[in-house]
């Protein structure tokens, strides 16, 4: 396990601190299978710095506030070149006012590190011998909130240091999210009908405050250091010598950076990132100027909110006009159609701008955006192209208002608007060829039909190679179709044929999940499945009638009915009959496997190490039980993760029997608690 720690730490530094990576994703993805199966066999030797806990899993009750030793102030801001020479004057005053020198002496000037100010969310991290302990976020300055289960899946931070520092240190920086990162999300969040994000700086505030740090270890977090609180207790007397100490432990900081030794030197690292800043993989808005020299900090001082040894030169929005060429429609993953203007080429942050996403059919109109409209175009957090005001006056009555198709522009499906929704989707999930190769993976997912194997890139393969041609087809597929892919040998070919075969036995709530019906998760798909007992059943029943199910309201009906209203998809089904996948109830064979949970109740609370909570809930349910998310009286365990809160103690105040995360193991049937093969899929290996 030691040498796998270091091996696996190693390789992290070769890829996020070097770019130098020496082995693929996938040797990667092996060391920390065999890591996982290690942790699961002897908990009690695994590390606080394991790189297991990067995928989260541990949902937090609250988060506990932490009182920073030092405040944690903000900068004030300057916006041109006259500012900054005022800002320079006040703080050679300051010092000169401070210091028993005066200029007359010939006192030297001040020297300046100049760095990329980003646009993200700041914290406080803790490091105890070198081992991250915890990290906090800025809050009001004095006070912030714990949020170190979130920090350790911010795959760039190291849990431990490179080097041996002993004792306690703090550093502080920015969480950041990429700009690659925050256009998905959003993609994402429109596809869903979830509201967007306004900049990287909200997404990776709300992604870092995320309750289930699951969810923030999907969103792609980065994080990068510029301060060492008490640098000066490590022998460190400047800003441009903390830098560089912070890279050599290890600790991820921006190349953006550079020593400024004179006023004009500043003014040309803010001339040379003005338009350099748009060709870094993150969104930075400004410059922060600081006092190099950190023993001149305490001279220049502090107004009770900002350094006044430091400040942020803000660089000013751009937003230029062009013409609505055209409005298309784009087919997501999730069957959304969005609007999508096309423009006039123009220039906007150092890229050419051509197309600008309209969000929805609701949103168009609501602006009144037509074909031919001048419109004032600019990038949302300096990463999206959004169109911001239309010029109305300019107007020659030639445009033309947008109207929303009736039928899907790919599949030609008759398109659907679900009650509640603001987005107009395709039902079509199965078949579409728009939706059809994140179906496909979402098919075989652990959730779903489970088909080891089958990722993300054979799916891509898959589809663009036409060997599926809709979810049925992979029920199809032979070890000749396999063994041309990339990266596909004889043993991988069989393998997979292997798991497509085992997949037709899954239980009718792991087909139904698979389908990607709208809305309907794992959850839904268990109520579903137990309570029409067979697809037969469940396609024939009405919207009125799927809404009287306990658990199942209006928006689910709804979608549900959809789904299996759509031609295409019934087609689907009927041939994934006759290809053999069980339609009826599905429930793994008889035996202890499905009894060791019957009739009872459980509740998980705290955070749990070896497994996510999501898929500890899931086992019991497979071996007959139920996963509640609160306690009562008709509670028959509760398991108690590390820091469980309020639920233990009501499980205490009611006498129902509490057992921890190693019992919980132990309990379930031989080979689960073992070696990986079921727990420790949960970290998506």
């Amino acid at each position: 396990m030691g040498e796998l720690y270091e091996e696996l730490a190693r390789h992290s530094r070769l890829y996020y601190e070097e770019d130098s990576p020496v082995i693929s994703d996938e040797e990667y993805d092996l060391l920390l299978r065999e890591l996982v199966e290690l942790e699961l066999a002897h908990p009690e030797l695994a590390r606080a710095d394991s790189p297991t806990k990067r995928v989260g899993g541990a949902v937090l009750e609250k988060f506990q506030k932490v009182e920073h030793a030092v405040p944690m102030l903000s900068l004030d801001n300057i916006f041109d070149a006259g500012e900054l020479r005022s800002f320079v004057t006040r703080l050679e005053d300051a010092l000169h006012r401070n210091s028993a020198e005066t200029r007359a002496e010939g006192a030297a000037e001040p020297s300046f590190v100049c760095e990329m100010k980003i646009d993200g969310l700041a914290v406080s991290l803790i490091y105890e011998d070198g081992v991250f302990v915890r990290g906090a976020t800025r809050g009001d300055g004095r006070v912030g909130e714990d949020v170190t289960e979130n920090l350790r899946t911010v795959k760039n931070l190291p849990l431990r240091l490179k080097k041996n520092v002993p004792g306690r240190m703090e550093v502080r920086g920015e969480v950041l999210i990429t700009r690659e990162q925050f256009a998905e999300l959003n993609r994402l969040r429109e596809e869903n009908g979830e509201s967007l994000f306004a900049n990287p700086r909200n997404a990776a505030a709300g992604s870092l405050r995320q309750l289930n740090s699951e969810v923030a270890a999907s969103r792609g977090l980065s994080v990068f250091l510029y301060y060492l609180v008490d640098a000066e207790q490590r022998g460190i007397k400047r800003q441009s010598e903390t830098l560089r100490w912070l890279a050599e432990q290890g600790l991820p900081t921006q190349k953006a950076w550079a020593f400024c030794p004179v006023l004009e030197d500043v003014e040309t690292f803010i001339e040379i990132w003005r338009e350099g800043r748009f060709d870094l993989n993150y969104v930075t808005d400004g410059v922060v100027v600081k006092l190099d020299d950190i023993a001149l900090w305490n001279r220049a001082g502090a107004t009770s909110h900002a350094p006044r040894w430091a400040v942020a030169f803000k660089y000013p929005p751009e937003e230029v006009f062009t013409r609505v060429l055209s409005i298309d429609i784009s087919v997501g993953r999730t069957g959304a159609l969005t609007p999508v203007a096309n423009l006039e080429p123009v220039q906007v942050g150092g890229t050419t701008v051509q197309r600008a996403g309209l969000h929805n059919e609701d949103e168009v109109r609501r602006r009144d955006i037509r074909v031919g409209d001048r419109v004032k175009v600019h990038k949302a957090g300096e990463i999206i192209p959004e169109i911001v005001d239309v010029d109305r006056e300019a107007r020659t009555g030639s445009e033309v208002p947008f109207v929303m198709p009736e039928n899907c522009p790919v599949c030609g499906s008759p398109v659907v608007r679900l009650p509640g929704e603001v987005a107009v989707r395709c039902p079509n999930r199965a078949s579409c060829p728009a939706q059809l190769k994140e179906g496909l993976r979402y098919f075989a997912s652990r959730g779903g039909m489970d088909i080891r194997g089958l990722g993300d890139r054979l799916a891509e393969q898959l589809t663009e190679k036409g060997l599926v041609r809709d979810l049925a087809d992979i029920y199809g597929l032979t070890e000749e179709d396999l063994a041309n892919l990339d990266r596909m040998g004889e043993k991988s070919a069989q393998n997979l044929i292997a798991a497509i075969e085992a997949s037709k036995k899954r239980p009718l709530s792991a087909l139904i999940a698979g389908l990607g019906i709208r809305f309907v998760g794992d959850r839904v798909a268990d109520i579903l499945a137990e309570h029409f007992g067979s697809m037969e059943s469940l396609q024939s029943v009405s919207e009125d009638d799927l809404a009287q199910v306990d658990g199942i309201g209006p928006v689910i009906a709804s979608s549900v009915e959809a789904f299996f209203h759509d031609a295409a998809n019934r087609a689907l089904l009927e041939r994934l009959r006759e290809s053999g996948v069980s339609m009826g109830t599905g429930k793994t064979s008889s035996g202890p496997r499905e009894g060791i949970f019957a009739g009872m109740t459980l509740v998980f609370t705290g955070e749990l190490s070896s497994v996510s909570r999501a898929e500890a809930e899931r086992r019991v349910k497979e071996l007959g039980g139920k996963a509640a998310g609160s306690v009562s009286s008709k509670t028959s365990l509760v398991v108690a993760g590390a820091n469980a809160g309020s639920k233990l103690k009501k499980a205490e105040e009611l006498g129902i029997r509490i057992i921890d995360e190693a019992e919980f193991l132990k309990m379930l049937p031989q080979g689960e608690n073992k070696a990986g093969e079921n727990l420790g899929e949960n970290l998506g290996l």
